[in-house]
């Protein structure tokens, strides 16, 4: 079985001590993505659309890293942290995703690793 890390360079996780993910077998395990740009700076502060965007772009670019896109995605953990966005992730699942849907679950958390942070997605995708 194949087990090898995802590396990014820039890697915006390289400060936290995080690996971008993980490929194990024919699966990609990816560490939560936010809002920060592949030279870590915080983006959208306050703009809970412009987060979600940079979160998929920084999904989007571990992905492409390991050999994957998001059509190949099979599960998502959504982290808000207001759940009064919910309507919007409803709306985004509609934008970033394609039928089938991916496998989701959705919580409100207190808060994420940056106090500025609004979302963080991570997600389990097939490779190839």
């Amino acid at each position: 079985m194949t087990v090898k890390v995802i590396t990014m360079d820039p890697d915006p996780l390289a400060p936290y001590a995080i690996s971008p993910g993980w490929q194990v077998g024919g699966l990609l395990f990816l560490s939560g993505q936010a809002a920060l740009s592949p030279e870590g700076e915080l983006v959208g502060v306050g703009d809970f659309d412009a987060q979600l965007a940079q979160t998929f772009a920084n999904i989007d670019r571990v992905l492409a890293a390991g050999g994957s896109d998001r059509s190949r995605i099979v599960k998502v953990t959504i982290y808000l942290t207001d759940m009064g966005n919910f309507p919007k992730i409803v709306e985004a699942r509609r934008t970033y995703f394609t039928p089938p849907w991916p496998a989701d679950t959705i919580v409100e958390v207190k808060s994420l690793a940056l106090p500025e942070l609004l979302v963080e997605i991570d997600v389990i995708a097939a490779v190839g």
